[in-house]
């Protein structure tokens, strides 16, 4: 069982990086050319990450950056933290900045060594409430930023997997 495991593990899992954990204002953004992790910015009070945020390692959005990602977890982690994991779907989003719309969808993921969310294997498996912090959250701290976010749909974990993938 255990060799089943394992194969399960590699052929489902992708590795992401975090850049900001969970309950935090800081936002962190990880700098390629220094190697490490710089403070980005800093949220208005009001706001924190409502789970740990971080980047899909070796992939590219609209907008240039690597894949967003939202890891569903026990604890926060910290900035760096790497984790092999189970991507369950994502919300389908696009943002307006400066009059420029992009695609910037946020995923979501499971760690594989979480024995209390390991088990979801879709997104259908988080609750409605949690979906709609996240989503709200975005909305919300984008336009503060003078961003429109716009969800546009949920996805499921195949339909995820398949954009990441193919990025």
């Amino acid at each position: 069982m255990k060799k089943k495991e394992k194969k399960e593990k590699k052929e489902d899992s992708f590795e992401i990086i975090i850049e900001t954990p969970k309950g935090s204002r800081n936002k962190y953004k990880y700098n390629e050319k220094k190697g490490t992790f710089i403070l980005h910015k800093i949220l208005p009070t009001g706001f924190s990450f409502p789970l740990d945020f971080g980047f899909i390692p070796d992939t590219k959005a609209e907008d240039g950056d690597p894949l967003d990602i939202m890891l569903v977890t026990q604890q926060s982690t910290f900035p760096g933290c790497h984790i092999d994991c189970r991507i369950i779907g994502g919300i389908k989003a696009k943002q307006t900045e400066n009059g420029k719309e992009v695609r910037n969808d946020r995923f979501f993921a499971v760690p594989v060594c979480d024995d209390t969310y390991s088990p979801i294997r879709d997104i259908k498996g988080l609750s409605k409430e949690l979906i709609d912090e996240i989503t709200n959250f975005f909305i919300a701290y984008r336009k503060y930023e003078n961003v429109e976010f716009v969800p546009l749909s949920l996805l499921t974990a195949e339909e995820a997997k398949k954009i990441i993938k193919s990025s």
